[in-house]
């Protein structure tokens, strides 16, 4: 008595060979047939930070002691402006997660420029590395009062009186 194999009888078998047989690694940008690309920890920070700053509310970047350092450090010659400065980033192989701290202009929607940074931060680093970014957390530390500045108070002013303390 013959027997023949079908086609698909033969991969069936042929799949059963391999079942112990580690997967291969998913090919994507960074790691090619051709050898993998490695991004350091700054240059995604820096990207971010940049993107950031584009958008629209932004005051400024970090918190007030960290943008005091940053002034005071900025002074110093051969020192150069920290675009990363407000971004701190968790990455591995393919993803990366992203913290932005941000000073707000007054006026603006909070939740509208959060949701913008995300949006803006989130293609950046994604076309520009091409990791995938999986949350980008945003901490608003400030509201910028022009009058602040322009009257001379620091940061660090305390609250009018009779003002309400929310909780």
């Amino acid at each position: 008595m013959s027997t023949t194999t079908t086609p698909a009888a033969t991969e069936q078998s042929k799949a059963g060979d391999d079942t112990n047989a580690p997967e291969p690694k998913p090919l994507d940008a960074l790691h090619t047939a051709h050898g993998d690309t490695t991004i350091a920890d700054q240059v995604v920070e820096k990207i971010a930070g940049i993107a950031a700053r584009e958008v629209p509310g932004v005051f400024a970047m970090g918190s007030a002691v960290g943008r005091a350092f940053s002034s005071m450090t900025q002074r110093m010659p051969g020192q150069q402006q920290s675009v990363s400065g407000g971004v701190s980033i968790e990455k591995g192989e393919r993803q990366t997660a992203i913290d932005v701290s941000i000073v707000v202009d007054y006026g603006v929607s909070v939740v509208q420029v959060a949701d913008n940074i995300r949006d803006v931060v989130t293609r950046s680093v994604e076309y520009g590395t091409g990791l995938e970014v999986v949350s980008v957390d945003v901490n608003v530390t400030d509201v910028h009062l022009p009058e602040e500045y322009e009257a001379g108070a620091s940061d660090t002013a305390a609250p009018a009186q009779g003002s309400a303390t929310l909780v």
